[in-house]
């Protein structure tokens, strides 16, 4: 027992460092950070997905933030940086999501919604309900003695 409790103490201290491991960025030239932040504007983020990954102050987007200034330091261009961030987590990311047979349905829904719309309530209104037909002899009769 006496032999574990300095192994212990070793292993408490340690534990602080381990888990605060800062996040380095490479050193940016002005240009080369606008075009990162611009690079990020166009990306959402994938847990707030209303927001730009610019936007979120989530830690999955400061991590894509991140990849994106690192790729961004490597020389890569906008349209790779892109491509990677699509082949990594789909056309979901992209707050633009690019037009092809896979998103053909989200990009024609806000145009097929209103018109299917549309279309039933005039055919709707064109369906006419021919009138009741008149009543019968019996039928007159019994409602004159209803209504005395």
């Amino acid at each position: 027992m006496r032999r574990l409790l300095p192994l212990l103490l070793i292993l408490l201290s340690a534990l602080p460092c381990s888990a605060a491991t800062p996040i380095l960025t490479p050193a940016l030239t002005p240009a080369e950070e606008a075009r990162a932040t611009a690079i990020g504007s166009q990306l959402r983020c994938l847990v707030c997905q209303n927001e730009s990954v610019e936007e979120s102050s989530a830690t999955l987007a400061a991590n894509i933030r991140q990849i994106i200034r690192e790729q961004v330091a490597a020389g890569r261009t906008n349209h790779q940086i892109m491509q990677w961030m699509t082949a990594r987590y789909g056309d979901f990311i992209r707050l633009d999501p690019p037009f092809n047979r896979l998103t053909l349905l989200l990009w024609a829904v806000p145009v097929l919604a209103p018109a299917l719309g549309l279309g039933i309530a005039f055919a709707a209104s064109r369906q006419r309900r021919p009138p009741p037909a008149p009543l019968t002899e019996a039928e007159k009769s019994r409602l004159a003695a209803l209504l005395e």
